[in-house]
């Protein structure tokens, strides 16, 4: 089930901001060279992000689930001067492609990219976050917001990903990912130090800020 019609998204797409040259260029290799293509994130979504992004204008980003880049680029739009963003992935199969795309982008000197397991790889970042966005194994979700929380500042974004799971969330079906979804988006729904929302774009995209 998909959360909008082709239609639509087209519509979407030539309301927003173009892509540049460089994200069109990921998008196209990733879909045909990549496994998964479909967890890019996308020009609408990616505009989506950039436009967060410049809105809150971080200094220090944090992103769980770099796959090829293509999200990183449009959070690192919105980085301050001297911003810095770090990207973590357990793929090292797609590491030298990434590499070679943030290397091409005039903001892969703001990028820092780490190849492991974000638990292991969290606690060794001595930073604090104006903004966090999570994009990797969904049954995980809990861990890593739980894991970030404190490094969040005071006023800051925790942006989670597919969160409608294709509609199936609201359907109340069964499988096990729908059910790991439901518990926690529902985790944060009853979370009082946060305040919350959902907005439906691709997947769904949980916008959380810490008061």
């Amino acid at each position: 089930m998909e959360l909008l019609t082709d239609d639509v998204q087209i519509y979407l797409e030539q309301h927003c901001e173009e892509e540049s040259e460089l994200l069109r260029y990921i998008s196209r290799e990733t879909h045909l060279k990549v496994p998964m293509a479909r967890m890019l994130s996308g020009h609408y979504q990616g505009r989506v992000l950039s436009f967060l992004s410049k809105m809150h204008y971080p200094n220090r980003v944090l992103e769980i689930g770099t796959y090829t880049g293509y999200a990183t680029l449009c959070l690192a739009e919105g980085l301050t001067e001297d911003g810095l963003l770090h990207t973590i992935d357990v793929n090292e199969e797609l590491e030298e492609r990434v590499r070679e795309y943030f290397k091409s982008s005039q903001l892969g000197n703001k990028i820092v990219y780490h190849i492991g397991q974000a638990v292991e790889v969290i606690p060794t970042l001595n930073e604090s976050f104006d903004l966090v966005f999570i994009d990797a194994d969904k049954k995980n979700n809990g861990v890593y917001y739980d894991m970030v929380f404190d490094k969040v500042n005071k006023g800051g974004l925790i942006i989670v990903d597919n969160v409608l799971w294709h509609g199936k969330i609201a359907m109340g079906a069964k499988d096990k990912d729908t059910q790991n979804i439901s518990t926690f988006n529902n985790k944060v729904t009853n979370d009082h130090r946060v305040e919350k929302l959902i907005l439906p774009v691709r997947d769904g995209l949980l916008i959380i800020r810490k008061k």
